[in-house]
């Protein structure tokens, strides 16, 4: 079995997860700038075996597509393009910035590094990777 990553993308920086081999536990990868992703993704696939994608899909409350909808689905195409081979799925990101920033009090972060957008983002992906991960488990 190969890795699943997970991608919770902004228009200024990426929030990246991946799986265990196994594809049971979400980890922690990192954040990158929006305008490297791609080469991120070849430099990492290049290394490791890539089952999938998991891209977090921006909603409002009411389930409509929110106004940052346009940045993620020009990512879409760009990954597709790339990476046709690798399976995408999309994930409902709503309240995972929110959980993300609970995790982190929960945890004890200090103010200050809970301001750290960088790893709230990654925190978020890691979130969006846990959930699909257990939803696949659970089919």
């Amino acid at each position: 079995m190969g890795r699943i990553i997970a991608i919770d993308y902004g228009r200024k920086r990426v929030g990246l997860a991946v799986s265990d081999p196994l594809q049971l536990i979400a980890n922690r990868l990192g954040t990158i700038q929006s305008a490297q992703i791609i080469d991120y993704l070849i430099g990492y696939i290049k290394n490791e075996q890539v089952d999938g994608f998991v891209v977090g899909y921006p909603k409002q409350l009411n389930n409509k597509p929110s106004e940052s909808i346009q940045y993620v689905n020009a990512f879409l195409k760009q990954l597709a393009k790339h990476f046709p081979q690798i399976p995408v799925n999309l994930m409902d990101e709503r309240f995972t910035s929110k959980i993300a920033l609970r995790a982190m009090i929960d945890a004890g972060l200090k103010k200050k590094d809970r301001q750290n957008k960088a790893l709230i983002d990654s925190t978020s992906a890691v979130i969006l990777l846990q959930d699909y991960l257990q939803t696949i488990k659970n089919k």
